[in-house]
């Protein structure tokens, strides 16, 4: 199967989680023989900190202005399987144009911040990775919530096949690790500023490290100022690149995880976080939303806390107890959350829509049909 993406990013995680999942699902399909080809802007934020500017087991072009390689991607899609749109892609309208003017057996989208996308919908507000049919002409739908969100996509969208593609993990880049003096801590907590977390990290972490002060707390990610209500344990990490991830996770015995507003109020939606912790033995203390159990079971896998004394019980567990959980969610993750998993999901997700079409009008499914590979155009794009 061969798939063609225009989305936000996959050189630089600097600031956003779309990055690191589309790298370990890249390499993840190319173990399975598909290819991947995608197209990204190159935005100055993200030259900035760009710390992949490669795609390993995939192609990454990277242009400047989407008109500049439009040969180029026109030549791609005439060779896809599967053309795709995701959420937060900074050309969305001109790409999905491409994408649904293309001959592939199966255009899709995928969103991958379905919580934004749904309140945005239900308010009225313009959604600017999506036009004014908003879903209807995609064959495929992806979300990367659960859920109600699949309802709410079909509702207020007019998705007419929606299904999940939850994060995953690499076990290749996510996996036990040495400590490091500089990142070591009691408790961490990993993620870029939103204000929409910020109510529950106050109470899982910002309140644990008030109160526990002779506690070291580690906070990770981007974009916090000073207007963040620091205290004096918390050491802050500005960006943390993704080959030091795992060292950060075992460099303390608990690290916390927070979910937006938006995303906890549709319920099956798990971070990345909790899946790349799990997978280098960290146990995760997370805040609560609905099918969070579905993923780790509370008490034996994971940590769940609705109030800071929930969360202060949680640190205080001994050494030893989260050293076992953190072994059962690791066993767990390796076992239904990588991104080879994913990558199996997303093949059979279209494989299936592509059926159902061929079904409806005789076309074929994705990686079965013949064709000829078109020579590309080296226009633009860096590969």
């Amino acid at each position: 199967m061969r798939l063609v993406v225009f989305g936000l990013t996959v050189s630089s995680s600097w600031g956003n989680g779309h990055a690191t999942l589309w790298r370990g699902l890249a390499a993840a399909l190319a173990r399975r023989g598909h290819e991947l080809v995608f197209f990204e802007r190159d935005q100055p934020w993200y030259a900035a900190h760009r710390d992949a500017p490669a795609l390993a087991g995939g192609d990454l072009v990277l242009y400047r202005d989407l008109g500049d390689v439009r040969a180029r991607a026109e030549a791609e899609l005439a060779g896809a399987d599967v053309a795709m749109v995701t959420s937060y892609c900074p050309d969305a309208l001109v790409a999905t144009a491409l994408v649904l003017a293309a001959r592939a057996p199966v255009k899709a989208f995928y969103d991958l911040d379905t919580g934004v996308t749904v309140e945005r919908a239900r308010a009225g507000a313009p959604v600017e990775w999506l036009g004014p049919r908003g879903l209807r002409d995609f064959d495929l739908v992806l979300s990367f919530t659960g859920g109600r969100a699949l309802s709410a996509l079909r509702d207020l969208l007019g998705a007419r096949r929606a299904a999940p593609l939850h994060g995953s993990v690499d076990p290749a880049v996510h996996r036990p690790a040495g400590p490091r003096p500089e990142l070591a801590g009691d408790v961490s907590y990993l993620g870029t500023y939103a204000a929409s977390r910020q109510a529950a990290l106050e109470a899982l972490f910002v309140r644990p490290a008030e109160r526990l002060a002779d506690g070291t707390f580690v906070l990770a990610g981007s974009m916090y100022d000073g207007a963040f209500p620091w205290r004096d344990n918390i050491r802050y990490v500005r960006h943390l690149e993704p080959a030091l991830h795992a060292s950060f996770f075992c460099s303390s015995p608990l690290t916390v995880s927070v979910t937006r507003a938006e995303m906890a109020a549709l319920g099956h939606c798990p971070s990345g976080r909790l899946f790349e912790a799990a997978a280098c033995g960290v146990p995760v203390l997370s805040d609560w939303f609905e099918g969070l159990d579905a993923f780790f079971t509370p008490g034996r896998e994971i940590l769940v806390a609705r109030t800071t004394d929930e969360a202060i019980e949680a640190i205080r567990l001994p050494r030893e107890t989260l050293r076992r959980m953190g072994a059962r969610a690791r066993e767990r993750a390796l076992d239904e959350h990588t991104a080879d998993a994913r990558a199996r999901e997303l093949v059979a997700r279209c494989e299936q829509a592509a059926r159902r079409d061929r079904d409806h009008d005789g076309d074929r499914v994705p990686g079965r049909r013949e064709r000829d590979t078109p020579s590309r155009p080296t226009d633009g794009g860096v590969s």
